[in-house]
């Protein structure tokens, strides 16, 4: 597992998520886990990974779907830039 750890976002009442983070509830709901887990998953991925083979892992060994791997993996990445 990763070094780092990019913490999942937290969401005001009634605050609707942007950009990737908009899939993330879609993506607890479809797969049974906290985002929290795919972003831990994602951000160990990218420290020895280039972006797609970080969403092929998501997607090949994890099962997720493209759209919802792609943008675990973007927010992880955004994150880390800072």
């Amino acid at each position: 597992m990763s070094t780092h750890r990019v913490p999942a976002p937290v969401f005001a009442d009634g605050e609707k998520p942007k950009g990737p983070a908009s899939y993330f509830a879609s993506i607890e709901k479809t797969y049974g886990q906290p985002i929290q887990h795919w972003l831990d998953i994602a951000a160990g991925a990218l420290d020895t990974r280039a972006h797609m083979e970080a969403v092929s892992l998501l997607k090949d060994e994890h099962g997720l779907g493209h759209g919802h791997a792609n943008a675990v993996v973007a927010y992880v990445k955004a994150k880390l830039a800072g």
